[in-house]
């Protein structure tokens, strides 16, 4: 019988076709919405080709990788810079729509997967798959901003471009969507370093707690 744990990427699953479908009926901009869905569909696909692979990670990973898609196809239907938010800017301050910057931080979440993949299975030692992470996702980051550069400046629609690039007038944007990334991945990994050694700990006092009787079973013996 399986645990609930396993089913969760299940219905982490099944929870993002329903909000694609929500997202895909009547967008703010048909063109912004694909240039912002296709992306994360990707993903999307990527992880589930991988789970029927035998890859799997932790329910913990997946919810955490789910975020990403979810935020994105709701800031795909609206665009980002039109998604209702507005109570998140007016409690802390802020003078613009952060909803794409929340959004750049849940791309850190991935290297909480990452980490966890390479370590668990021994690939690499600890520190070096934590930098592997979350360079990682430094390079995605930088990625992404320049495809959003090349698809404003060059993409022929000017106001799909602009919803894409979503800068908001701001000609720092780039910069700082990427070190919300990188704040996201350190965040991220400072959870799975954090919860790997608790885990480690509780195994470690779980044989301590064994080690008594299996000595008596042997002195019986």
């Amino acid at each position: 019988m399986k645990r609930f744990s396993d089913r969760i990427p299940h219905l982490l699953l099944a929870a993002y076709v329903v909000l694609f479908v929500w997202g895909a009926i009547a967008p703010y901009d048909r063109t912004t919405w694909w240039v912002e869905n296709v992306p994360i569909v990707l993903i999307v696909v990527a992880l589930v080709v991988l789970y029927m692979r035998g890859v799997r990670f932790s329910a913990l990973a997946y919810i955490l990788m789910s975020v990403l898609p979810y935020w994105h196809t709701i800031g795909g239907h609206y665009t980002f810079e039109r998604v209702p938010f507005d109570w998140f800017s007016r409690a802390f301050g802020f003078k613009r729509n952060m909803y794409d910057r929340v959004g750049h931080f849940t791309v850190g979440f991935y290297a909480f997967a990452i980490a966890e993949y390479l370590i668990d299975r021994k690939r690499l030692s600890v520190t070096i798959a934590s930098l592997f992470a979350l360079f990682a996702i430094g390079f995605v980051a930088m990625s992404y901003e320049l495809i959003e550069w090349i698809y404003a400046a060059y993409g022929g629609n000017a106001e799909a471009g602009a919803n894409f690039l979503g800068s908001q007038g701001d000609i720092w944007d780039a910069q700082k969507d990427m070190l919300m990334d990188t704040l996201g991945a350190v965040a991220s990994l400072l959870l799975y370093l954090i919860l790997r050694g608790k885990a480690r700990m509780l195994q470690e006092d779980t044989e301590q707690a064994d080690a008594p009787s299996l000595a008596r079973e042997t002195v019986t013996k």
